[in-house]
C-alpha cells in the first residue's frame, strides 16, 4: 500500500504542479486576449484533444498495464519489445491524427462558429496551428507509460512539470509580443498560443530521453538476469495491447466528448432561446474548467499510480489485497476531492474574482462566478470515472468503460440542448453533470460486483468525509460573510483574493483538523499523518 501512496503522491505532485501552472497561466493569457480570444483557444484544445486521445488509442495506459503484467512474471524482454514496437505505432498514428486535423481544420471551425462568421478564417487557423503537437505527444506518451508500468512515477512526473514550464514560457511570452510589443491581431497570438504545445511536447520527449539514458543500465541487467520469456510475436503482443486499450480510447477522451457536445450546440441554443451568449463556452470549458481540474489532478494521479498495482494484484489472483487496493484508492478520492470540490463552490465567485479579475459590470461577474459554482461539483465525478475506470482495467473489465462512457454521452447529447434553453448555460453543466454521475455510477456497480467488493468500510467513511465536509462548507460561509462586512469581493481583485485566503484557509484548518481528530485522515491515508501530531496533539 505504501507503494501506491508514493506513487500516487508522486504522480499527483507532479500533475498537480503541471495543473496548477495550466491554470495560472490563463490569468496574464485571459488579461491579454479577453474572453473572445479563449473562446477562440479553445475552440481549437478540444478537437485536438480529442484526435490526440484517438491517435494514442489509450495504448500508453495499456503500455502501463502489459508492462506491469509481464514484470510480474519476470519477462521483462516483452515489455521491452512492447516499448520500441509501441513507439512506431503511435509515431505513425501521431502523423495520420495531425493530418486529420490540420485538413479537416475549416470543416471542423465551420461546424463551431458557422459558415458565414466572420471569425471562421481564425478558428481554421488556430485549430491547424495546434495540430502540430500531434507529431510528437503520442511517441512520447507511450514512454511515459513504459515507465509507469515499472511503477517508476518519476519520469512521468517531471516530464509532464517541464512540458508545462516550456509551453506556458513559450505561449505567453508570444501572446505578449504579437500583442503587447507588435499590436498584432489577437487571432494571431492565439495560434501561436496553440503551437506551444508542440514546442512543449519536443522539452518533455528530452527529458524521458535522459531518464531512458540513466535508467538503461538497470533495465538491461533485468533483461540479462531473466530466464525465461514468454516469446509472444509482435501480432500477439499488439492483440493483448488492444484488448486493454480499446475501450479506453473512449475514457480518455470522455471530458473532450462532453466538451465538444456543448462547442457544437452551446452557442446556438442559447441564441435561439433568445438569451445573450457572453462567451459562455470557454468560461465553463476554459477558465472554470482550469480551476475545477485543480482537485481532479488528485484523481488522474492516484489512477495512474493505482493502475501497476492493481494489475499486478489481479494478475496474481490476490483478491484480498485488491479490495484493500481499491477500497483506499475510493478512501482517498472521498476524503480529499469532496472538501475540495465543495469549498470551490463555496467560494466560486471569489476564485473567479482572483484569478481572472472582477467585472466593472456586476451582473456579468455575478453570471461567470454562479457558471463556475454550477460547475465546481462535476470535478469531483470526473475524478470518480477517472480512478473507477481505471480499477476496470486492472481488473480486465474495461470493456465496460465502453458501455457507461457511451450512457454519459448519450444523456448530455438528449439533455443538453433542452436543459440550455430552459436554464441557459446552466443547463449545459448540468447535462455534463447528469451524464458524469450515470457513468460513474454504473463503474461502481460492475466494480462492485467483478470483485465482490466489500463497499461497507468505504460506506461508512465516505458519510462521515460528508459530515466534516458540510462543517467545514459552514465554517467558510460565515468566515466568507464576517469577511464581507471589511472587504468587497466584487468590486476588488485584491479584496477577492483575501476573502478567498481568509475562508478556504480557515475552512481547510477546520477540515484537517477534524479528520485528524476523528482519526479518519490515518484510517485512510496511514502512519504518515502522525507528523500532524506536534501540531495537533490529539487527546
Amino acid at each position: 500500500m505504501s507503494k501506491i501512496l508514493k506513487g500516487t503522491m508522486l504522480l499527483t505532485a507532479g500533475t498537480f504542479l503541471s495543473k496548477f501552472l495550466g491554470m495560472i497561466y490563463t490569468v496574464p493569457f485571459e488579461n491579454m486576449v479577453g474572453t473572445e480570444g479563449t473562446d477562440l483557444f479553445s475552440y481549437a484544445y478540444v478537437p485536438y484533444s480529442i484526435l490526440l486521445s484517438l491517435s494514442s488509442m489509450g495504448i500508453p495506459v495499456a503500455v502501463s498495464k502489459f508492462v506491469s503484467k509481464y514484470n510480474a512474471l519476470e519477462d521483462y524482454e516483452t515489455g521491452r519489445r512492447m516499448l520500441k514496437a509501441g513507439q512506431t505505432l503511435m509515431a505513425i498514428s501521431g502523423v495520420l491524427a495531425f493530418l486529420i486535423l490540420f485538413f479537416a481544420a475549416e470543416q471542423v471551425a465551420s461546424w463551431t462558429v458557422g459558415a458565414d462568421s466572420p471569425i471562421l478564417g481564425d478558428a481554421t487557423m488556430v485549430i491547424q496551428m495546434v495540430s502540430f503537437a500531434l507529431l510528437v505527444i503520442p511517441p512520447m506518451s507511450i514512454t511515459r507509460g513504459f515507465f509507469q508500468g515499472y511503477e517508476s512515477m518519476a519520469p512521468t512526473a517531471v516530464s509532464q512539470v517541464v512540458e508545462q514550464i516550456v509551453r506556458i514560457v513559450f505561449l505567453l511570452g508570444s501572446v505578449f509580443i504579437i500583442v503587447q510589443v507588435l499590436q498584432g491581431p489577437i487571432s494571431r497570438a492565439v495560434g501561436f498560443a496553440t503551437f506551444a504545445a508542440f514546442i512543449g511536447g519536443i522539452a518533455s520527449c528530452i527529458v524521458l530521453y535522459i531518464y531512458w539514458r540513466k535508467r538503461k543500465p538497470y533495465l538491461d541487467r533485468q533483461l540479462d538476469a531473466q530466464e525465461y520469456t514468454y516469446g509472444l510475436s509482435n501480432k500477439e503482443m499488439f492483440q493483448e495491447l488492444f484488448t486493454y486499450a480499446g475501450p479506453f480510447i473512449l475514457v480518455g477522451i470522455a471530458t473532450p466528448l462532453y466538451q465538444l457536445i456543448d462547442q457544437f450546440t452551446l452557442e446556438r441554443a442559447i441564441t435561439a432561446a433568445g438569451m445573450e451568449y457572453k462567451n459562455s463556452f470557454s468560461i465553463i470549458n476554459f477558465l472554470s474548467h482550469k480551476l475545477v481540474m485543480i482537485p481532479v489532478t488528485f484523481g488522474i494521479g492516484l489512477s495512474l499510480a493505482l493502475l501497476p498495482a492493481i494489475t499486478q494484484s489481479f494478475t496474481n489472483k490476490n483478491m484480498r489485497q485488491l479490495n484493500n487496493q481499491v477500497n483506499q484508492a475510493l478512501q482517498i478520492i472521498a476524503i480529499l476531492i469532496i472538501p475540495a470540490a465543495v469549498g470551490l463552490s463555496v467560494v466560486a465567485l471569489e476564485a473567479y474574482g482572483t484569478f481572472y479579475g472582477v467585472d466593472e459590470n456586476l451582473e456579468d461577474f455575478l453570471f461567470k462566478g454562479s457558471l463556475l459554482r454550477w460547475y465546481a461539483p462535476v470535478g469531483l465525478f470526473l475524478a470518480l470515472y477517472t480512478v473507477t475506470s481505471s480499477v476496470l482495467q486492472g481488473i480486465n473489465r474495461q470493456n465496460f468503460a465502453v458501455i457507461s462512457l457511451g450512457t454519459g454521452i448519450f444523456l448530455k447529447l438528449l439533455l443538453n440542448t433542452w436543459l440550455i434553453t430552459i436554464m441557459g448555460p446552466k443547463g449545459a453543466i448540468l447535462a455534463t453533470g447528469i451524464g458524469v454521475v450515470a457513468a460513474v455510477t454504473l463503474n461502481f456497480w460492475r466494480i462492485f460486483t467483478a470483485i465482490e467488493f466489500s463497499y461497507r468500510q468505504l460506506y461508512k467513511r465516505t458519510l462521515l468525509v460528508l459530515i466534516l465536509t458540510t462543517i467545514m462548507a459552514i465554517s467558510v460561509f460565515l468566515v466568507k460573510g464576517l469577511a464581507g462586512f471589511f472587504l468587497n469581493p466584487t468590486e476588488s481583485r485584491l479584496d477577492a483574493l483575501l476573502v478567498l485566503i481568509v475562508s478556504i484557509g480557515s475552512g481547510g484548518i477546520i477540515y484537517l483538523w477534524l479528520t485528524y481528530k476523528s482519526t479518519l485522515l490515518e484510517r485512510v491515508l496511514g502512519g504518515r499523518v502522525r507528523v500532524l501530531d506536534k501540531f495537533l496533539k490529539r487527546r
